[in-house]
């Protein structure tokens, strides 16, 4: 029994040894000649500075960059001397992976490019594109144009691809393999979710707040266009409004209503969506909770008896960082609940994450999840892993 313990704990040692990612953009830190610190602790869990350089259009603010764009004498011309890069890769050995009770070499898992910065004043752009993702070529998730600081005012607009629930919490900034799994959850045959969608989302914060955010989506998700060359195949849009305030400097609540339409044949889904979110945070610990209602009112998408879907889900992630931004070792943990009138959509999970920093941007990490209830019967899968930004 022994033996095969030690067997179990190197296989899943090997799982996230092959595995490096780029959550973040280094070239960024590469720009400004500063440490990935400045705006994570740890990678790519974002700071409040780091939260303000990406809404500033990843500029520094009041600290120029001359040799940034070059000079070509052309004062309409805005050509940047470098593309800021980066490269992304993850392999995995997986072990009892969605309850397969197997050893499975998965490396590479993904491959990304990611780039991003300010394009000249007010406009910068952020995307990055899978070269590979699960042996396909996968394309594009984020790619969006950002308008920053509009009539010099606290307005920012994005126009492209982006996920819905970036207002809410970023499940690419999130440290845990276990996703937020709520804002993944598809109804039916409905196409809608709160993670990648094309559209337009405008943000504002007052003086004191709230902010405030407004998204205008397709509905459809990352959807290739139909045989006319168009992405949204129906005459809908769907908003989402999100609104923020933070209480003090340790709480911030949040609520949010999205609500949409989707025509599949002739047959059409009318759903909505309701949350609330909150953080508590101190140096050390930091507390997220959010909460989803969801109802849909077609989602088979029958044109006679249409069957309704409640809907609710919500998680509970926990943040330790026993020296606050100085912290070269942390732990985090998650608690997830979907519950659903459709039987296979009900998941409840809890697992623990223990990452320590070798380097700024690079960690070793140790991750046990337990799910509960699944479309599979109750598993555990245990991982640990090497994670490098360059």
């Amino acid at each position: 029994m022994g033996r095969k313990l030690k067997i179990i704990a190197l296989s899943a040692f090997l799982l996230f040894v092959l595995a490096s990612e780029a959550l973040s953009i280094p070239a960024f830190a590469r720009k400004y000649s500063m440490s990935c610190k400045v705006c994570h602790a740890p990678f790519p869990k974002l700071k409040p500075y780091g939260d303000d350089f990406m809404n500033n259009g990843y500029v520094v603010k009041d600290k120029e960059t001359p040799r940034y764009y070059i000079d070509t004498g052309d004062g309409l011309l805005s050509l940047l001397r470098e593309l800021p890069i980066a490269i992304r890769f993850e392999g995995f050995l997986s072990l009892n992976n969605s309850n397969n009770k197997k050893l499975d070499f998965a490396a590479p898992f993904l491959i990304k490019l990611l780039s991003g910065g300010e394009i000249t004043k007010h406009i910068s752009y952020y995307f990055y594109f899978f070269f590979t993702e699960k042996g396909e070529v996968a394309g594009l998730e984020d790619a969006f144009i950002m308008l920053n600081n509009l009539f010099n005012k606290e307005l920012d607009v994005y126009i492209g691809q982006f996920q819905v629930s970036d207002p809410l919490f970023k499940r690419e900034l999130r440290l845990m393999y276990e996703d937020y799994k709520i804002y993944s959850t598809k109804v039916g045959q409905a196409r809608a979710d709160l993670t990648y969608d094309r559209g337009l989302m405008f943000t504002y914060g007052f003086r004191g707040g709230p902010d405030l955010c407004l998204e205008i989506i397709n509905g459809l998700g990352l959807q290739p266009t139909d045989d006319l060359d168009t992405f949204d195949t129906d005459k809908y849009k769907n908003l989402l409004l999100r609104f923020s305030q933070d209480i003090n400097q340790a709480v911030r609540v949040g609520a949010f209503g999205y609500s949409g339409k989707e025509r599949q044949g002739d047959a059409v889904n009318s759903l909505w969506m309701l949350g609330g979110d909150l953080t508590i945070s101190s140096p050390k610990l930091e507390l997220n909770l959010q909460y989803v209602e969801r109802r849909d009112k077609n989602p088979y998408f029958y044109v006679i008896d249409p069957e309704k879907v409640a809907t609710r889900g919500g998680f509970a992630e926990l943040i330790y960082l026993p020296k606050g931004d100085d912290s070269r070792w942390y732990a985090t943990g998650i608690f997830n609940w979907v519950d659903s009138q459709q039987p296979e959509l009900k998941y409840t999970s809890a697992g623990v994450h223990y990452g320590y920093l070798l380097r700024r941007n690079m960690r070793v990490t140790v991750e046990g999840t337990y799910v509960f209830k699944s479309d599979l019967p109750k598993h555990f899968r245990l991982g640990l892993g090497l994670i490098t930004a360059y």
